[in-house]
């Protein structure tokens, strides 16, 4: 499962901690690495719990009129600090072992109370999930895997509440430094916004299946249905480049670890807000509208009308209608379904 946020959320906070210890002589660093070296031994994986729910936009955190809609500490006492507040839009956080909590924005002294970074295991007390809702999230219930798209990975998204959950002062690596609050906010979007050369890979499996259906339909080779392929392995590769550069033009930080190149890095993130729509527009193009009008894996299973469809649905010569209605369904999914969340709009 992916582990991007989390390595984000070890990297960003390795160079910020080392810096607040050296302004202001905590011991952040130091337990850091410690908390770094039990995940490495265990091979956890970690949540980046960052985007808070926000409220008025137009407000900082100090300033809203629900003080809850930033995360904060609302107590502490010799062992720990108590927290409560809400993250939104936490991919993956359920299966993840431990969230490392940060702040969403940059901080002012009125806002110390928010200026909270530190470790927390998921299933700790006061931690409560929401699940969140997806396009045709329910066919995971019915039977068979056809419809689903994807059978076997999807991502799954949830707002998480915390409500006095605990945080013990050997977890805690920002208690306060509100000022360097825009600084771990920087480091992490900028590691974040490089590694969504992921979405390449996801690119690549959604090209494969638009050529597939081309195929099957019997038209890979006409020019339009090619000059429509070689676009949407542009616009791709558009976004790896990007973000391969970014790495590629790193600097070393003062604690020792890399901190990819900025300006890059936003252009890969600014091309992964436009160029997965276009990929997807061009094999919505190829699949044609069945993509949207197939009957259920019930119906090419019904003995009534199964055979109907099998007659009815063929496309060249060889091609099994199961492979032409699967690959329907998953161009269906990664554009308008399940996983589309994670590949459009996230």
């Amino acid at each position: 499962f992916q582990r991007c946020v989390g390595m984000d959320a070890l990297n960003s906070p390795h160079s910020t901690t080392f810096e607040m210890d050296e302004k202001h002589g905590t011991k952040y660093h130091k337990r850091l690495l410690e908390f770094i070296k039990m995940v490495q031994h265990e091979n956890l994986v970690i949540g980046g719990a960052m985007t808070d729910v926000k409220g008025d936009r137009s407000k900082g955190p100090a300033e809203q009129e629900d003080p809850d809609l930033f995360l904060r500490i609302v107590d502490r006492d010799d062992k720990g600090v108590y927290i409560s507040g809400a993250k939104a839009h936490q991919t993956g956080c359920i299966n993840s072992h431990w969230m490392i909590v940060m702040p969403a924005i940059r901080l002012t002294e009125a806002d110390k109370d928010y200026a909270i970074v530190g470790g927390i295991p998921v299933d700790a007390p006061g931690i409560t999930y929401i699940y969140g809702r997806q396009s045709c999230d329910t066919r995971s219930m019915e039977p068979g895997d056809m419809d689903q798209g994807n059978s076997q990975f999807s991502g799954q998204e949830a707002m998480v509440i915390f409500d006095r959950a605990f945080i013990p002062n050997e977890l805690i690596f920002m208690d306060g430094e509100y000022e360097f609050a825009s600084m771990l906010i920087e480091g992490f979007t900028c590691y974040h916004r490089r590694s969504y050369v992921c979405k390449t890979g996801v690119g690549d499996v959604l090209i494969g299946a638009a050529a597939s259906i081309a195929d099957y339909n019997g038209v890979p080779n006409v020019s339009h249905i090619k000059d429509k392929l070689v676009e949407m392995t542009h616009l791709n590769e558009s976004i790896y480049g990007t973000g391969i550069a970014s790495s590629y033009q790193s600097q070393k930080m003062k604690s020792g670890v890399w901190q990819n190149d900025e300006m890059l890095a936003n252009v890969c993130k600014h091309n992964v807000t436009r160029f997965p729509y276009q990929i997807g527009r061009f094999a919505q193009d190829i699949a044609g509208g069945l993509m949207v009008t197939l009957p259920s894996e019930a119906e090419f299973r019904s003995p009534e009308t199964g055979p109907l469809l099998k007659k009815y649905l063929k496309g060249r010569k060889g091609v099994d209608v199961e492979n032409k209605m699967r690959v329907l369904r998953l161009i269906e999914n990664m554009t308008m379904g399940r996983n589309a969340v994670g590949y459009l709009t996230e």
